[in-house]
């Protein structure tokens, strides 16, 4: 006796009222979403989330029932799939809309009044093109003589409740260590992202033609989740050591920083879900009939153009302004110290050891100095550290005095103890110094 299959094939007609019943409510929550007045502008985030719980429970039952894999279905299953992705991203960036007040942006009026026409213009897209899919993903139905619900849920339903009332705020802070490492940490991996940020950005030209090249050869659903990751560790960072404690009422500005990690965090989010429904659906990355209805129902040109034009460049922008304000807020936190070092041998301070110094104290864009005496040389400036070499060679000293930033001394403590790379290789630690040296 052959054991009985753990699959049991149903026929189409089978499934037919099956997927009727757990359709309903996405019809009829996607219907009160179309009636939505104004190209849908009142559309909020319980309204998008109410979406997301429809489209993606539908999804999950098309999948379980081996929909993408049937001729008559995977269309309707396709057209939902996409629904579900612009529906997310719609979400994000309606967050990110109403939480930008909350932000305590540097913002001028000026870049505030160009974002949220700029973010206006991204939902109108979003909110038509959700539409568009829907009424595709209705003719695929009934096309397969798919009885839908005309009704509406009602739209009360999605109205969010205007919170201006607040619990007196008397909980004591927590009490954390004070850990000034791991808030510098947080600046330099911000520091990080940005200059990663800005590489990728030194790629891009603002033109319509480049965009199918941009997109995903510099901004694609990976790397967009890469750079959210890192702009997560900082939030997490933040979250742990400085939110609700005292280190942030003693520094006010610390709460802008962290509207500059959630400004480019939420774009991100926007991102990856625009990528990804750039990469799963449009037809030219997937083949299909079914794609090339999806490419005609929302606008390639305009997808891509939002993505760069909109996320990638306000992205951008937020963490370099989000740079800028931790390297002010890092002046609290970094410790000047004093180290003595040993000269390097057998030349001193020429060009060779100078060019490192300066690229270290470069790299950090901090403060640190040389001192001869009662002189201080600015270890920024090579020319600076070729006069102090002068100096220390007519005195024959064998160590000098560096002070300034810890970060640094700390640094040019490694390239002493391998001195200064003048016989050895650039160490591990330092690894930084190939890139900017060959930039430089």
């Amino acid at each position: 006796m052959e054991p009985k299959s753990l699959i049991q094939i149903i026929s189409e007609e089978e499934f037919l009222p099956l997927v009727e019943e757990a359709g309903s409510q996405f019809f009829k929550t996607f219907n009160s979403f179309a009636s939505l007045p104004d190209k849908r502008r009142d559309a909020n985030r319980k309204c998008y989330s109410n979406l997301i719980q429809q489209a993606e429970l539908l999804e999950s039952f098309m999948d379980e029932h081996g929909a993408r894999q049937n001729k008559t279905w995977s269309f309707f299953t396709e057209y939902v799939a996409s629904i579900r992705n612009l529906v997310i991203a719609g979400f994000y960036l309606k967050h990110l809309v109403d939480r930008y007040p909350f932000y305590n942006l540097r913002d001028s009026e000026e870049q505030k009044e160009i974002f949220f026409k700029e973010a206006q213009e991204a939902s109108d897209f979003l909110n038509q093109s959700i539409l568009n899919l829907y009424k595709e993903c209705l003719r695929a139905g009934e096309k397969n003589n798919l009885n839908y619900s005309r009704e509406s849920v009602d739209p009360s339903q999605f109205s969010e409740v205007e919170v201006n009332k607040q619990l007196p705020k008397n909980a004591e802070d927590e009490q954390i260590k004070e850990d000034e490492e791991r808030i510098i940490d947080m600046f330099e991996k911000m520091s990080n992202v940005a200059g990663m940020m800005e590489d990728m950005n030194s790629r891009v030209r603002q033109k319509e033609e480049d965009l199918k090249r941009i997109v995903p050869e510099i901004i694609d659903e990976k790397k967009a989740r890469m750079v959210l990751s890192l702009v997560h560790s900082v939030q997490s960072e933040f979250d742990t050591y400085i939110k609700g404690t005292y280190i942030q009422k003693r520094y006010a500005e610390l709460k802008n920083f962290r509207g500059y990690i959630s400004m480019p965090l939420h774009l991100l989010e926007v991102t990856i879900w625009l990528t990804h429904f750039y990469e799963r659906h449009e037809d030219e990355i997937r083949q299909g009939e079914c794609k090339h209805i999806i490419s005609t129902l929302v606008n390639k040109d305009e997808l891509l153009s939002q993505i760069v034009n909109f996320c990638f460049k306000n992205c951008i922008f937020y963490i370099h302004e989000g740079d800028l304000l931790g390297k002010e807020l890092l002046k609290n936190f970094v410790k000047t110290v004093r180290y003595e070092l040993p000269i390097p041998t057998p030349l001193g301070f020429h060009a060779r050891p100078s060019t490192y110094i300066s690229l270290i104290v470069r790299n950090y864009d901090a403060d640190a100095f040389l001192l001869v005496d009662d002189e201080k040389f600015n270890a920024r400036s090579v020319m600076s550290l070729l006069q102090a070499g002068g100096a220390i060679a007519d005195k024959g000293y064998q160590t000098v005095v560096f002070e300034g930033d810890k970060r640094v001394l700390d640094d040019l403590k490694i390239l002493a103890d391998h001195n200064y790379c003048e016989d050895t290789n650039i160490p591990a630690e330092l690894s930084y110094l190939k890139s900017m040296r060959e930039s430089a």
